[in-house]
């Protein structure tokens, strides 16, 4: 604000998500997508539009749609199912462990409306506890992309990947960090910048500010890398364990609680494998609050120079 500098062009995640289905809809004749009254606010409302036999707009009854949803996925339809983060995972987590995990049948929850940056909503609506909750579920893939491209090309994947799997949107537009012919496989993780002092391992909105902070640290003289782990469950161990032989401090980075998200998973993998200093950048043992997405990425220390002095702290 009021530096002179242009700001960076951001894209919608939930808008990538919409022309993702809509792309699998005109390619496949058994895809079916389930929303929970906000269909707007998903954006799923334009594949309602497009396929009106292929939508359902379930009201507000999440425990009802995913049940339904395993219904319509055991007479081989492929279903994806949306609505808030929150209410996504928080309402139905039985639903989603013992119809549909424990079923082992192919259904891809979308879940929109992500983190603290949901802003004004506050705490009842900011979900920062759904990584770890369908982490925790076993046989479960978890993505988190970090752009709008990121989003398509996953969404895109996932009519071929089996099993129960969440993928994490933001509510903000989010600046674009990859080209359209980006490649990308489900399970794996993207090395954007490799670093000799310290690695950033983030996922979702995280990767654009830490790609940031790393730029800071360059100028300091702490050469920085950086990992786009996009894909949270199961992690991609090579990258992150050759990372962590080079550098003396691994950090993760995700706007989400540090208990049972991204920064445990990658202490678990470090902690089994190769012992190392870690330093989890995300949301403490605590809830959000009202505020401005802006404000509240910034009292979190969720922004590119609270993530700097985050990481400068820790070199001491």
């Amino acid at each position: 604000m009021g530096s002179g500098r242009a700001e960076v062009e951001k894209f919608s995640l939930r808008k990538a998500y919409a022309e993702a289905l809509l792309e699998l809809g005109r390619r496949r004749k058994n895809v079916v997508v389930l929303d929970a009254d906000l269909a707007l606010s998903t954006q799923t409302a334009r594949f309602g539009k497009t396929f009106p036999g292929h939508f359902f707009d379930m009201g507000i009854s999440e425990a009802d749609m995913i049940d339904t949803a395993v219904g319509l996925a055991l007479t081989g339809k492929l279903v994806f199912v949306s609505t808030f983060a929150m209410f996504a995972v928080g309402k139905p987590w039985e639903q989603i462990r013992n119809s549909a995990a424990y079923s082992g049948v192919q259904l891809n929850i979308v879940a929109t409306h992500s983190g603290i940056s949901v802003g004004e909503d506050g705490s009842s609506h900011q979900c920062i506890e759904d990584m770890a909750l369908v982490r925790i579920i076993p046989g479960t893939t978890v993505i988190a992309p970090a752009d709008d491209i990121a989003t398509h090309k996953l969404i895109t994947m996932l009519a071929d990947h089996e099993g129960l799997t969440y993928t994490r949107l933001t509510r903000p537009n989010l600046p674009r960090i990859y080209k359209p012919d980006e490649e990308f496989e489900i399970g794996s993780a993207k090395v954007l910048k490799k670093g000799k002092d310290v690695t950033i391992v983030a996922a979702g909105s995280m990767v654009f500010p830490s790609l940031k902070a790393a730029e800071k640290l360059e100028k300091d003289g702490v050469s920085t890398g950086v990992i786009d782990s996009f894909t949270v469950k199961p992690l991609d161990q090579k990258p992150v364990l050759e990372a962590a032989k080079k550098t003396s401090l691994v950090v993760t980075a995700e706007e989400h609680t540090t208990i049972g998200g991204l920064g445990e998973a990658v202490a678990s993998l470090l902690s089994e494998n190769h012992p190392i200093r870690l330093l989890k950048i995300g949301v403490k043992d605590r809830f959000g609050e009202s505020g401005t997405c802006g404000e509240l990425l910034d009292a979190f220390g969720l922004t590119p120079d609270g993530i700097y002095k985050k990481i400068k702290k820790a070199l001491g």
